[in-house]
């Protein structure tokens, strides 16, 4: 059954009262879970109002009952490994065992300068990204200190205490079949997409499958989610108004899912002809509770 969950950019406007009101309306309309971004600022100027994410994580674990929540995702580029794993156990914890550690590499070139952080070229950026991934792993897995000497980062009997009392899932986000993919199959327990044409995922999602085998794993032990945007409108009106003049069909081969309800189920139900588990739609309108209410239906279907 295809779950459907919120996901939020945190750095697109969003401020407490926003956030506060998102996340409640979520929990209480039946959506799977609530997700958001991890950034500084915007990709691209003007710059908004940006919630920090983990500060409005905790706030959701223990102002939340129900969804599953979490980073999508949280880049290694500027949080350090070991205290992510402390804050993702913290609020795990807090939560009841709702929460999902979403990682990635780090991408946005502009907030790395503007705050002084190391993006790194690509190749580099990555070898960093799986060194973060066996820190996290093993703090929030093994009981054992860890002493590690890497490029990047350099440990000695570093310990995570309290130790997790739930299993913390680990996600990994990204559409790379080299690097992407097979950190996955050796570190994450869901993989999430972006934005993939669906020939395009239900051949990474082989390949996947293949990659887990390969490490001595079952393919049902990896979720597999996508994040896609997402116009949506009660109504054709309400709709019209979401679009603000752009093509419907050009935002369609994005990925993008638009219309209204019997149309946003039909192509939902094509994500999970490609075996997608759990599509996680980019809400962008902050204020729009009235339209989330409204797509809160296709839920119950």
């Amino acid at each position: 059954m295809l779950e459907l969950a919120i996901m939020i950019e945190g750095q697109n406007g969003l401020n407490w009262s926003r956030w506060q009101k998102i996340a409640q309306a979520v929990d209480e309309l039946g959506f799977a879970g609530l997700y958001r971004s991890d950034h500084y600022t915007n990709a691209t100027p003007p710059d908004m109002d940006s919630l920090e994410m983990w500060t409005s994580l905790t706030w959701a674990a223990s102002h939340t009952k129900r969804i599953e929540f979490g980073s999508l995702v949280t880049p290694l580029s500027f949080r350090n490994p070991t205290m992510t794993a402390r804050m993702a156990n913290a609020v795990d914890e807090l939560s009841g065992g709702r929460f999902t550690l979403g990682l990635g590499a780090g991408w946005q070139a502009r907030e790395h300068t503007n705050y002084g952080y190391e993006l790194l070229d690509l190749k580099s950026r990555f070898a960093r990204f799986e060194e973060g991934l066996k820190i996290i792993t093993h703090l929030l897995i093994n009981d054992q200190p860890l002493n590690f000497n890497g490029a990047y980062y350099k440990l000695k009997d570093a310990v995570l205490l309290p130790r997790p009392k739930h299993k913390i899932p680990i996600l990994i986000g990204g559409r790379g079949e080299k690097k992407t993919l097979s950190f996955v199959a050796k570190y994450a327990d869901e993989w999430n997409a972006l934005m993939l044409p669906r020939p395009k995922y239900t051949e990474l999602n082989q390949k996947l499958d293949e990659l887990l085998i390969k490490n001595n794993r079952q393919p049902s032990d990896v979720r597999r989610s996508i994040m896609t945007g997402c116009f949506f409108g009660k109504d054709e009106t309400a709709l019209k108004k979401k679009l603000e003049g752009r093509n419907i069909d050009q935002l369609r081969e994005r990925q993008y899912i638009v219309g209204t309800k019997n149309e946003v189920i039909d192509q939902l139900g094509k994500f999970a002809e490609a075996g997608v588990q759990r599509v996680m739609l980019q809400w962008l309108d902050l204020d729009d509770i009235e339209n989330l209410e409204a797509l809160a239906e296709v839920v119950k279907n």
